[in-house]
């Protein structure tokens, strides 16, 4: 199958529901108020692409790379990211809903979640050094044998991490959230 190529294209209000969108290199493609809920665009590549106001909960990413790339108020549930291409995978999350998506295994270093909901999300085995947490909800994500060396928390909230169980050096933490630290020993702090 030969390889399709869309450069700085600007997608408004596309629905792309339930398509297959296979081995297309998009470039600097901007997509607005798109709906890309159960597509599949597995061996897909975007490249410095933009998200705006997008749906695409449960899409299937097999092979795809997301290389800079900026999510931007998108709904995202249920995504396995695991399944991308690992090589240079690089993103941008602010005021996402990534509720119930994984990075399991991930490479992620400075990745950046703004204003996001990551409830119940997977970073078992992610490396997340120098990540950044900002005003996002971490309820019930599973974080084991994860990599948060200068992982910066100060401002997530509802979080539950074991320090025996995950790498935290220099991760940051703010006096609030160490709560989130000491829950499976089942103390009372007040």
């Amino acid at each position: 199958m030969n390889k399709i190529f869309v450069d700085g294209k600007i997608f408004e209000k596309t629905n792309f529901l339930n398509e297959q969108l296979l081995t297309v290199d998009y470039e600097a493609c901007i997509f607005r108020n798109c709906i890309f809920s159960g597509s599949v665009i597995s061996k897909s590549n975007f490249t410095d692409c933009k998200f705006e106001n997008c749906d695409l909960s449960n899409v299937k990413l097999d092979g795809a790379a997301i290389r800079n790339v900026e999510f931007n108020g998108c709904k995202l549930l249920g995504i396995h990211f695991e399944k991308c291409n690992p090589i240079l995978f690089s993103a941008h999350f602010q005021k996402c809903n990534l509720n119930f998506s994984s990075f399991s295994k991930l490479k992620l270093r400075k990745l950046k979640f703004n204003d996001t909901s990551l409830q119940e999300v997977d970073f078992v085995e992610a490396d997340l050094t120098e990540a950044i947490f900002d005003n996002c909800d971490l309820s019930r994500a599973l974080f084991e044998s994860t990599l948060l060396e200068k992982t910066d928390f100060r401002t997530a909230y509802n979080y539950s991490i074991d320090p025996e169980a995950n790498r935290i050096k220099k991760a940051k933490f703010s006096k609030e959230g160490l709560v989130g630290l000491l829950d499976k020993y089942d103390i009372e702090i007040e």
